[in-house]
């Protein structure tokens, strides 16, 4: 399976999906770590990451896939949600919350 193929199962088969610099024990870069703070800040504890530092063929991949730049990047039922600047304007105007609200609830 290409790698194209690997992140769209992988976007498509969980409901929140951060790919991001680290894990969310352990954040490498600040941005990642502010992002991990944002999902939780929306109350869900249980969502998949994926450490872009351990895989280069990911780390180009998923920004290839989204046609975005940088990491970190968030996919809610299988939709690139943004980075997280967007993820930080998003839960202050409460429209990440709202999409995330039949997940929290589940």
């Amino acid at each position: 399976m290409d790698i194209q193929e690997t992140i769209k199962q992988t976007v498509t088969s969980n409901p929140v999906v951060l790919f991001m610099k680290g894990s969310a024990q352990f954040p490498q870069c600040g941005f990642s770590a502010r992002a991990v703070q944002i999902v939780k800040a929306c109350g869900v504890d249980d969502f998949l990451t994926v450490d872009v530092l351990q895989d280069p063929e990911i780390r180009q991949g998923i920004k290839d896939f989204s046609n975005w730049p940088t990491i970190p990047q968030l996919y809610i039922k299988g939709e690139f949600i943004g980075g997280s600047d967007i993820m930080y304007e998003m839960y202050q105007s409460g429209e990440l919350q709202e999409l995330l609200k039949d997940i929290t609830q589940a």
